[in-house]
């Protein structure tokens, strides 16, 4: 899987092997929240092993990147056809919040292996999965539980 964030026709980041975690946050998700998430990414078997076993391993155990995208629009709900995203984390505190989760990842994994696009910027988000495989994890913790698309 390769990924990268383009902001105003710079690439800001990019992986060649790993996830993109797209996360969206809930006004009501907490530090608890955020450890769940953090531990689940990192440890989600989602790769093969040497002998092509499938869901054998984490990004950890083969030593790949993770890309973190914000998303809020993850917490979007309809009203008629437009959308609503009330649920989501107010600006700045949201921003507080997703710097904390990348230091969270960055402190329980390999800080140079955590990458990241621009906190509310008009990003372009390129994507080439490998399958394609669509992972959502969710925390039970929070009652709107927080939404991490982990491709």
């Amino acid at each position: 899987m390769k990924a990268s964030v383009t902001v105003g026709g710079e690439v800001i980041s990019n992986i060649d092997q790993g996830l993109c975690v797209l996360i969206g946050v809930c006004g009501s998700d907490t530090r608890k929240d955020m450890e769940y998430i953090v531990r689940k990414i990192l440890n989600v078997r989602l790769f093969d092993n040497v002998e092509g076993k499938r869901w054998s391993h984490s990004v950890v155990d083969k030593d790949y990147e993770v890309l973190c995208i914000s998303q809020f629009t993850l917490y979007n709900t309809l009203k008629g056809n437009k959308p609503d995203f009330h649920n989501a984390m107010p600006g700045e505190a949201a921003k507080q919040f997703y710097e904390e989760f990348l230091e969270l990842l960055k402190k329980s994994y390999k800080a140079e292996k955590i990458k990241d696009g621009v906190f509310a910027a008009y990003m372009q988000v390129s994507i080439q999965n490998d399958g394609p495989v669509t992972i959502e994890i969710e925390s039970p913790n929070s009652n709107k539980n927080k939404e991490v698309a982990v491709q």
